[in-house]
């Protein structure tokens, strides 16, 4: 019987054991759940009337105090911009840096609560492309410099105007092309010669045979008288 008391109080014991590290792993993890994490914080970019500022909200319920650093992105590294102490709440605690930043800029927001949180927000905090109160404007006058590199295109563009002389003789060129169409022009006169026959060679040939036909003619006259006289003797 003792035997059997021992066997049932060990089986007892095992049992209550398993409990109770039951309880404390899901108190552990309930402890865990309620703890501070990177999730429960968040950054944003944003105006207080034309200047910038750099808010961080911390919603973590447990109420775990934690110091928040800003760091801006700079080509050779990073610069600090500042630090403060947030004990977040359920309905969320938010604090603000007072950073007039530039459009596009790039930050990078770390936090400490110990013993549970030690990293950055991820991802960085970009900020809006267009900054507060128009800054962005007042120094796109930039474009400036486009208005002077166009008068040189404008300039450009106006020099062609001397090709219009060349233009001009082209034209005057027309003229002469004229002037050689109008060569033919003796070929007219030509064919009125032949219309009229009073070529030079023709008027010779007549010449010639007007004179021909008078010393034949002359001829036969004085033949003729020749052989009257020698019938009469």
């Amino acid at each position: 019987m003792p035997i059997l008391r021992s066997a049932a109080s060990r089986r007892s014991v095992r049992a209550l054991g398993v409990a109770t590290a039951a309880v404390a792993l899901a108190v552990g993890a309930a402890g865990n759940a309620l703890a501070c994490n990177i999730g429960e914080f968040s950054a944003a970019a944003t105006c207080d009337g034309t200047k910038g500022v750099i808010t961080v909200t911390d919603v973590d319920s447990a109420g775990v105090k934690a110091t928040v650093t800003v760091f801006r992105q700079t080509d050779g590294g990073e610069e600090k911009v500042g630090e403060q102490e947030v004990k977040g709440s359920k309905n969320g605690e938010t604090i603000t840096f007072a950073e007039d930043w530039k459009p596009s800029a790039e930050y990078r927001v770390h936090v400490v609560a110990k013993p549970y949180v030690d990293e950055d927000i991820k991802p960085n905090l970009v900020t809006p492309a267009t900054a507060c109160g128009g800054g962005e404007e007042e120094e796109s006058p930039t474009p400036t410099p486009s208005e002077s590199s166009s008068t040189p295109a404008e300039e450009e563009s106006e020099t062609p105007a001397p090709s219009t002389p060349a233009a001009s003789a082209s034209e005057s060129t027309v003229p002469a092309a004229d002037t050689a169409s109008n060569a033919p022009s003796p070929a007219a006169g030509d064919s009125n010669l032949a219309e009229t026959g009073a070529d030079s060679n023709t008027g010779m040939i007549a010449g010639i045979a007007a004179a021909l036909v008078v010393v034949g003619g002359g001829a036969v006259f004085f033949g003729m008288r020749r052989r009257g006289a020698k019938t009469e003797s």
